[in-house]
């Protein structure tokens, strides 16, 4: 190359201009651009070399501008389409012939500068460009228009996330949920940030990190102060398919045919007795005098396989669920809603069809005789449990039956204990929140109503166990090991109450689920499987499928190994779900001390967590809540302090107490 010609180079990928100086060495060359800075390039590094004169560094910045009204993108789609159809590979000077009719250096360099910044019409082939072909063009296109939309999309986002910030009124896009999901998937999963979040966070000038991510979506308004991320973390479905509503909808508008002929029982009075805010109801007790003088007790409960048949669509989304989800906030159930507390429960005043669970008790409290009937039954009464324990404290003699049930109840209760029953009473804390900000925290009361219908749950669950365990019947049956407790003596060394509940509860092995009967240790049983609760777990619906089409004479719907097989998925989901519950719960029960941290609470030490290091296990007595805490002086178990709320942080799963000096008690409580 002589001194003074003029070359495209390329630096750090932008194209430049330059002059030739001089050699350096014997294979290196010196260039000047049009800055008047020198650039040592090999030969290989010129992509374009200008010809028909030389120049000066100097008039660099005149010949750009001289080509620069010929660089017009769209004159190049013209030329492809001109030579697309033979197929020929142009050089600039070629494709400034054909678009300008001349190829003075100019209009050369324009045309190379057309091809060289071409993504669409033309790729380099040697020393020329090959025209693409149409298909290819049409989707480089359609890809370019692609990136176009969401290059939109982003900075739509952006701005829409920035008026949020600003506390201004948005109105989010459909395009805004992918990016929306990946910010949620940082905050649940931390290890899975994308270059989507790195970006939009770089952008609104905020940390990377989770904690940010959570505030920014708090902050916007996408997420509330106190989102459930137990519940997202897991794979429990809060919302139903569409599939699955469309199901619910058609059940409710024509119901499918009942296989059964149902034995009719509305003659009987029926009591359902829940919580008031209840809105599943799924059992119900009646009590029949028969002519000997005995009683029969009814336990009839909601048939909702009467509407789901097994392996349709909303058995297999129940299957999924394996239970309702009970959380502070709410209920998310198990069925949709409108089928759940509508045609599947046992409404006040209304025909519903039912498995009913009739039984005879013996003197003793054990069952004397039973029969399982598919039933239609007509519920008289809905009544709560405070409803109950007012009628039994008043003795009202219009309702015999619920004295009748009670003292049953208790017989029951007495021949269970016989059998080895262990019963451990430890405060529950019922814990409720409204409108996702006010918290109640109360201690679930051990009635007479709860344990009347506990009792006879359970009784139902012996039925149903016997029944299939005579007939060979495959279901979920429920089993619990002997636990090895402590003796007498070590008991009879803890204080009554709580502690000594406590260091039982702690023996007591986890129950078990199979499909062959086991003893079940707690509830002194030999054989138990649940049947109660059909709406809102799973298990309890599988055991009707079976026992119903016992009932018809019908072939099972599963078989041993099926239900085996469904089972493990099943208990798999039961413990993810139960999970949630207690997690969502602990969450709450921080958020309530954090806003009480003034209030003094009354502890009691149930059992040392790690005794060397002061680590114990407390109960808040007027709460119901079990919470670590770490002593700075010798205590026992079984004594009692008054804590204040130090620091509690429920994002981080943190509580922390200090211990009131008797002087700081009387000073807060005057």
């Amino acid at each position: 190359m002589d001194k003074g010609t003029l070359v495209e180079i390329r630096l750090q990928g932008e194209r430049r201009l330059a002059v030739v100086d001089r050699p350096d060495g014997k294979k290196d060359w010196i260039v000047i651009d049009s800055g008047g800075q020198a650039h040592k390039i090999r030969p290989q590094r010129v992509e374009y070399q200008v010809r028909g004169g030389l120049y000066k560094s100097s008039e660099i910045c005149g010949f750009v501008q001289q080509a620069q009204p010929y660089i017009d993108p769209d004159s190049l789609e013209v030329a492809w389409e001109l030579l697309v159809e033979d197929g020929q590979a142009v050089t600039p000077d070629d494709l400034a012939q054909l678009l300008f009719s001349q190829k003075t250096p100019v209009v050369c360099y324009a045309a190379h500068s057309l091809l060289a910044e071409d993504k669409i019409y033309f790729k380099r082939k040697g020393e020329g460009y090959e025209p693409r072909s149409t298909t290819q063009v049409e989707e480089i296109k359609h890809q370019l228009e692609v990136e176009q939309q969401r290059l939109h999309e982003k900075e739509g986002f952006l701005k829409r996330v920035k008026q949020a910030l600003a506390q201004e009124k948005v109105e989010w896009m459909e395009s805004d949920r992918t990016r929306f999901e990946a910010l949620e998937r940082f905050v649940l999963q931390p290890e899975q940030k994308s270059n989507t979040v790195q970006d939009i966070l770089a952008t609104i000038g905020r940390s990377q990190s989770p904690e940010a991510t959570f505030e920014l979506l708090v902050e916007i308004g996408w997420w509330s102060p106190h989102e459930n991320l137990f519940l997202r973390r897991s794979s429990y479905p809060v919302h139903f398919p569409k599939k699955v509503l469309e199901v619910a909808h058609k059940c409710l508008q024509s119901p499918p045919p009942d296989p059964h002929n149902r034995l009719d029982l509305t003659h009987l009075k029926i009591y359902t007795i829940d919580d008031e805010s209840t809105e599943e109801i799924d059992d119900g007790l009646s009590v029949e005098y028969l002519e000997n003088g005995q009683v029969r007790l009814w336990i009839h409960i909601a048939d909702p396989s009467r509407l789901v048949s097994p392996n349709d669509s909303l058995d297999l989304e129940a299957r999924k669920r394996s239970t309702s989800l009970y959380l502070p906030t709410g209920m998310i159930p198990m069925f949709p809603s409108e089928l759940a507390t509508g045609p599947m429960s046992l409404v006040q005043g209304q025909l519903c069809p039912a498995v009913s669970f009739g039984v005879i008790l013996d003197e003793t409290g054990g069952v004397q005789s039973y029969q399982i009937q598919v039933t239609q039954v007509k519920p008289t009464y809905r009544l709560t449990y405070h409803d109950v324990d007012e009628m039994l404290l008043m003795d009202i003699k219009a309702e015999r039956e619920i004295k009748v049930l009670d003292k049953s109840a208790k017989l029951r209760h007495q021949w269970r204990k016989s059998q080895g029953a262990i019963n451990i009473q430890m405060p529950e804390p019922l814990i409720k929140v409204k409108n996702n900000d006010e918290i109640t925290v109360e201690i679930l009361e051990v009635s007479p109503s709860r344990q009347l219908v506990a009792e006879m749950m359970i009784l139902a669950g012996e039925v149903g166990g016997r029944y299939c365990q005579t007939h060979n019947i495959p279901v979920p049956f429920r089993g619990q090991p002997q636990p090895e407790l402590p003796s007498d003596e070590e008991l009879l060394q803890l204080p009554a109450g709580p502690v000594r509940s406590c260091a039982l509860r702690r023996c007591m092995p986890r129950s078990e689920m199979g499909v062959t009967p086991s003893r079940h240790t707690s509830l002194g049983l030999d054989t138990y499987t649940q049947v109660t609760s059909p709406i809102r777990r799973y298990t309890d619906l599988l055991a009707h499928f079976q026992i119903k089409a016992h009932l018809r004479g019908d072939q099972l719907p599963f078989t041993k190994e099926q239900m085996q097989e469904i089972l493990y998925s099943v208990t798999s989901s039961a413990q993810e779900a139960s999970s949630v519950e207690r997690q969502t719960n602990r969450y709450w029960s921080l958020e309530f001390l954090r806003r009480h941290e003034n209030e003094v609470w009354q502890a009691l030490l149930l059992r040392w967590l790690r005794e060397e290091e002061n680590l114990g296990l407390i109960l808040l007595e007027e709460l119901g809540l079990e919470l670590p805490h770490r002593f700075e002086r010798p205590v026992s178990l079984g004594d009692r302090m008054s804590l204040q709320v130090k620091n509690a942080d429920p994002h981080r799963d943190e509580v922390r107490f200090r211990e009131m000096l008797n002087r700081e008690v009387s000073s807060t409580a005057s």
